[in-house]
């Protein structure tokens, strides 16, 4: 499919693509590529070779335990193997190990890196604390680890990323495209793609385009996006589509070492009798060449913790040196080679592209769901360890709350003394500490082998661990903060952490005032609430808590409270226009195959039978509580318990259900547990997922692809629609979600598995925990159709769904501590003048470090629609000394200026600002 006007739209290509796999020849997955040999007369072939290393932030082994056995050498070599050779070069993706080095040498050491970033001889590409994993994790986390590394390169380098790198994440999705464009960068480099995707794109020479969002039909979003044509991303799947003969150019593979060639044609050192072996690379070259539209090549050399040892760089660095000089003797070859960064090779492009007036097409759509070879679709990761992917949205929830409370304690303080001076007391320092672990261990597990759940067990648990430690430090940071925010008479204030002073305080974390129930077990039935101001009670309602299906705790209740804060089931939802829809809940089991291949971490490899109902031998056991607050319907089976609530609460919280699932399957053997909702939403093949939270993106369901290809990644919302109604399925945490037939939509919500699926992790995924997961279930009414932008329909949550799913993903914090002494005099504390409009979101307001080491001005990023921020009003009694507009990373080369300071600014529909801010 050629470009047209409105450039490439993914859907479109899926539609037309055949999905046949013929065998391609020498480039398996691919096709023939041929030339004439005359191409590269009027303008040489201009290739930049790019060395790589891979570091995985933990897989087979922790993130220490690389950065001990690996890492640290890989990047202590780096300095003294480019120091020797100026023409040497090399690009560096992981800031979490860069600054963990960096830590680790001496002030001469880093006075080298300088001196090499500084020559263009280093270069950090993408600038993130990770390679982050772009199907599961959330936009606010995708964003929180590029600002810390970004944050962390300026603070030490000086200097700002220009070029995204991303060869291994398992798809690649339009919402990092539009952070990395917001935070600065002008390129990027993609991998892991459908290799059906890979082979049309290299046949109509799309491989490089400009990735535009759905809604945008300006280019003001554009981003240069380069995709790699071929298998993966070591040697010899990327210097051209023979990897028999690229594998004979990667002479880390020289005989006698650790690694070898699968096609049993081992390496040679390059010398004057075989140096016209340079001959066999420049076809190579040459056919790779072909697929692009213009005549420079961007060719990377490495692969997963390459250049460990001192001799794999000389093997390298001087073996390729030799062929490009090669190549310069022989000015009949038209070929100019050398080492290069992303940096050079984009620049080159780009000035190839201008001279000759050539364009690249416009893309709009994801790539999802990644397939690497015949019908195996990496949609397993999309749930595996799903205990851990709601650990991550849970300590990215405390994580916002808790930056957003102490920014605006440390505002107060400044603004109580009346000189910008902190309480002496207040454990600043300590607090920012324990902020910054908690902003690195989320970032950490945004790692494409972490919240994806395909690391090994001990890695899982030591991510578990990090994840769990900045949870509970968070929460000391929250109750200081609240402290000192609540007390009514701040001489009281004395920081004890060991001697909470509060019983139990609850922070809204939203921009809007909201109904929300919040739930606390105490140790007697007889509690009573009471608001702290009035005195006056508040509307409570009793429960059990079970500590079995049939048996109630009589130790413990659970207090429930209406707060105002800043096939076996059936539901019979009546919308608004008087229309009755009926929704099931069906659950069902997923088996594997019987052959060799089955499914594991990362693949789902379903058996023959497709899904199969699930049976009990014994009735289900079901409890119904009824009360002021909230009524329930919990089923209670073997393997799972399922929970319907309705909450009787004003506003958005009282129009949708509640279901929450708690899942055991620890006693299966390759099975995975589905909950399927069946509706009459007449949708056809159509549904919608969101990406990221960020964005929804429409699906269409293909009968051609095999049922593991129709389940797409859904990080907090999917929904089905017809004409006249719409369900919306609002998730706490990411999941794999399909829609295979009309009007039902299937989330899987725990998969067993016992073996390995080839993809280099080693072992199956046997590590379930019993494991919550929580939904909203919305149906509305729908009147009026999409908008249509580059040829597909942009839908939206409608702002009822978006305001569900913003208290699910960031629910009241509540503070309880027992507490035997009195409660000195507290008052509320409301930082808002009032509730910001439904459709803006306040996504964080964080403290940023200045060049002393300590908490200095905030930051503060909004998304969403329309809206004009007046500084003066937006806070109280706070408010904004000033406002300034920044990239999303927030650097400060790239703030506006000092003249620019605004009363007021507008944000656009569906964008992400972000303001360096001063709060008076």
């Amino acid at each position: 499919m050629k470009d047209g006007a409105d450039g490439v739209q993914l859907l479109d290509v899926y539609d037309l693509l055949p999905f046949d796999n013929p065998d391609g020849g020498a480039w398996k997955q691919g096709f023939e590529i041929s030339y004439k040999g005359d191409e590269w007369d009027e303008q040489p072939l201009e290739l930049i070779l790019v060395p790589h290393s891979h570091n995985d932030p933990g897989w087979l082994k922790t993130f220490e335990n690389y950065y001990q056995d690996q890492t640290k050498h890989i990047l202590n070599n780096m300095l003294i193997k480019l120091t020797e050779d100026s023409r040497r070069k090399m690009i560096w993706a992981e800031i979490s190990y860069f600054s963990k080095w960096w830590n680790n040498i001496d002030e001469q050491k880093r006075e080298m890196v300088k001196r090499l970033v500084k020559a263009g001889q280093l270069e950090l590409v993408t600038g993130g604390w990770v390679m982050a994993d772009e199907a599961n994790s959330h936009y606010f986390a995708l964003l929180d680890q590029l600002i810390e590394g970004h944050q962390w390169i300026q603070r030490h380098l000086g200097v700002k990323p220009s070029s995204g790198w991303a060869v291994d994440p398992f798809g690649h999705s339009p919402s990092m495209a539009y952070l990395l464009k917001g935070a600065g960068l002008s390129n990027m480099v993609i991998q892991r793609a459908h290799y059906a995707v890979k082979k049309h794109f290299a046949q109509q020479q799309t491989l490089e385009f400009l990735w535009r969002q759905n809604w945008d039909s300006s280019p003001r979003s554009d981003i240069t996006c380069h995709m790699m044509p071929f298998y993966s991303y070591d040697v010899p799947h990327t210097c051209g589509p023979n990897p028999a003969v690229c594998c004979q150019f990667d002479f880390h593979r020289l005989k006698g070492g650790r690694a070898s060639c699968p096609w049993r044609i081992a390496p040679q050192p390059i010398t004057e009798q075989n140096i016209k072996d340079a001959l066999l690379l420049l076809d190579q070259y040459r056919q790779k060449s072909r697929l692009f539209r213009s005549p420079v090549l961007f060719v990377p050399l490495g692969d997963d913790f390459r250049f460990v040892e001192s001799s794999e760089w000389d093997a390298q660095f001087g073996n390729y040196q030799a062929l490009f000089d090669y190549f310069d003797q022989h000015p009949e070859l038209h070929v100019k080679a050398r080492f290069g960064t992303l940096s050079d090779y984009f620049g080159a492009l780009h000035r190839r592209l201008n001279a000759a007036g050539t364009t690249l097409p416009t893309l709009r759509g994801d790539f999802f769901t990644y397939a690497d070879r015949d019908d195996h679709y990496w949609s397993g990761y999309f749930t595996s360890r799903p205990f851990y992917k709601r650990l991550d949205r849970t300590l990215e929830a405390t994580l916002r709350a808790t930056e957003i409370l102490f920014s605006l304690t440390l505002a107060e303080m400044r603004r109580f003394h009346g000189d910008d001076r902190l309480v002496a007391d207040f454990p600043t320092s300590k607090h920012f500490q324990r902020l910054t672990a908690g902003r690195r261990n989320l970032a950490l597990f945004q790692h494409h082998d972490a919240v994806t759940g395909t690391a090994r067990d001990p890695v899982v648990v030591d991510y578990g661990t990090r994840l769990f430690r900045s949870i509970l430090n968070l929460h000391q940071v929250l109750q200081s903060s609240a402290h000192w925010l609540l007390l009514s008479d701040k001489s009281q204030y004395h920081h004890d952490q060991s001697k909470p002073f509060m019983s139990l305080i609850v922070f809204n974390p939203t921009e809007q005032l909201r109904s929300s129930v919040v739930s606390v077990v105490v140790d007697s039935p007889g509690a009573r609430v009471v608001d702290a101001e009035t005195g006056r009670p508040m509307t409570t309602q009793i429960s059990a808590v079970w500590a079995e299906p049939s048996r109630a705790s009589t130790e413990h209740f659970q207090v429930n409270n209406s707060w105002i804060l800043f096939n076996y089931l059936m539901y019979k939802l009546q919308l608004r226009s008087g229309l009755l829809r009926r929704v099931q809940v069906q659950f069902l089991w997923y088996g594997t195959r019987t052959q060799t291949e089955k499914s594991g971490a990362y693949l789902f490899l379903p058996g023959d039978k497709g899904a199969q109902p699930y049976s009990s031998l014994d009735p289900p056991l079901v409890r119904v509580s009824r009360g002021p607050v909230f009524s329930d319907i919990t089923s209670c089976f073997q393997h799972f318990s399922h929970t319907v609530r309705l909450l009787h609460l004003d506003g958005h919280a009282g129009r949708s259900l509640e279901i929450s699932n708690t899942v055991d399957i620890r006693s299966e053997v390759n099975r995975e547990l589905v909950m399927r909702l069946v509706s009459d939403v007449a949708n056809s093949n159509r549904f919608y997922t969101d990406l990221n939270g960020f964005q929804m993106q429409q699906r269409r369901t293909l009968s051609k692809l095999p049922l593991q290809a129709n389940f797409y990644p859904m990080s907090s919302a999917a929904f089905l629609q017809d004409a006249a109604s719409r369900v919306s399925l609002l998730s706490a945490q990411s999941q794999a979600v399909a829609s295979l037939r009309p009007g039902e939509l299937e989330v899987v919500l725990d998969r067993r598995l016992q073996q390995d699926d080839n993809r280099g992790l080693g072992q199956g995924v046997t590590d379930n925990k019993l494991t919550a997961s929580l939904y909203h279930l919305l149906l509305e009414d729908r009147r009026g159709g999409a908008q249509e932008v580059g040829g597909a329909s942009v839908e939206h949550l409608s702002l009822l769904a978006h305001l569900i799913s913003l208290s699910l993903s960031h629910p009241p914090m509540t503070m309880v501590t027992s507490s035997d002494s009195q409660v000195p005099k507290l008052h509320r504390f409301l930082p808002l003048r009032s509730s910001l409009p439904c459709d803006v979101h306040l996504l964080n307001l964080r403290t940023l470090e200045d060049s002393q080491v300590t908490p200095g001005n905030s930051s503060t990023m909004f998304s969403g629609m329309y809206l004009n921020i007046n500084r003066i009003y937006l806070f109280f009694p706070l408010r904004f000394r000033s406002l300034r507009r920044s990239n999303l990373t927030l650097l400060r080369e790239d703030d506006e200026p000092e003249s620019a300071r605004r009363q007021q600014t507008c944000l656009r529909p569906m964008e992400i600002s972000a303001f360096r801010v001063e709060l008076d």
